[in-house]
């Protein structure tokens, strides 16, 4: 899959939120500064191009809705990025941010737990 630019992220988070719009819709949902019309309706049929979004026409108008829906993208960035900077490995990836983010003991209790879990279901479905 594809990876999104900065500009592109921003308006799939968008049309994820609304489920689908006009690029007017998409503007008002997005932070100040607003960027022009001609600049979102670009990077839509960008979108588009990709595969990423798809319309409906009505006369000269067009709705525009995801075709990728925000866990399979981020699913395959997470991949991606797990790839490129962590050699592949998972268990870099959370070595990291147990050792580089403030976390705070709350937080890696919470963590262990959701891993104690995973390995508690994948040791019952083995059986």
């Amino acid at each position: 899959m594809k990876e999104l630019t900065k500009a592109e992220e921003q308006i799939m988070h968008v049309l994820w939120r609304l489920k689908k719009g006009f690029i007017n819709d998409i503007i008002a949902e997005l932070p100040e500064p607003k960027p022009a019309y001609s600049t979102v309706s670009t990077v839509v049929r960008v979108l588009e191009q990709k595969g990423f979004v798809a319309h409906n026409a009505y006369g000269h108008t067009h709705e525009y809705y995801p075709l990728t829906d925000k866990d399979t993208y981020t699913h395959a960035f997470l991949r991606n990025f797990t790839r490129n900077y962590f050699s592949n490995s998972f268990k870099s990836l959370a070595s990291f941010f147990t050792h580089r983010e403030d976390l705070s003991l709350s937080e890696l209790e919470e963590i262990r737990h959701m891993i104690e879990q995973r390995i508690s279901e994948r040791t019952r479905s083995k059986l």
